[in-house]
């Protein structure tokens, strides 16, 4: 249990940042980061398999590239359920999910196993 609030924790800061660091994406308090966190990690647990498993062709044929595609679509579609976070666009939305992604790699690889 405490590795899952330590993982969410991590993600909110790495949203949180990440909304600091890229003009095209904006939050209102680090409350709203943990409520993305929370949003993002249950949209990825359930949506993103299906978007996976629907797009598995179109994955392959892109050598994976298009999994950044999924992930921007749901980073924006977490904006539209939190309020207090807005993305401005979809190239945004791929930079935000892009630099959440490593900053959640940097802020876990910090961490002691």
């Amino acid at each position: 249990m405490g590795h899952i609030l330590l993982f969410w924790l991590v993600n909110a800061v790495a949203v949180y940042l990440t909304a600091n660091i890229l003009s095209g994406i904006h939050i209102n308090s680090f409350g709203a980061a943990l409520s993305v966190a929370l949003v993002l990690g249950l949209i990825n647990a359930i949506v993103k398999p299906l978007f996976i498993l629907f797009s598995i062709p179109v994955i392959l044929l892109s050598m994976g590239l298009f999994l950044l595609v999924i992930n921007a679509l749901l980073l924006q579609l977490s904006a539209t359920l939190v309020s207090g976070f807005t993305i401005d666009g979809f190239w945004w939305a791929v930079a935000g999910s892009i630099c959440i992604s490593g900053i959640s790699w940097v802020i876990s690889g910090l961490l002691p196993a």
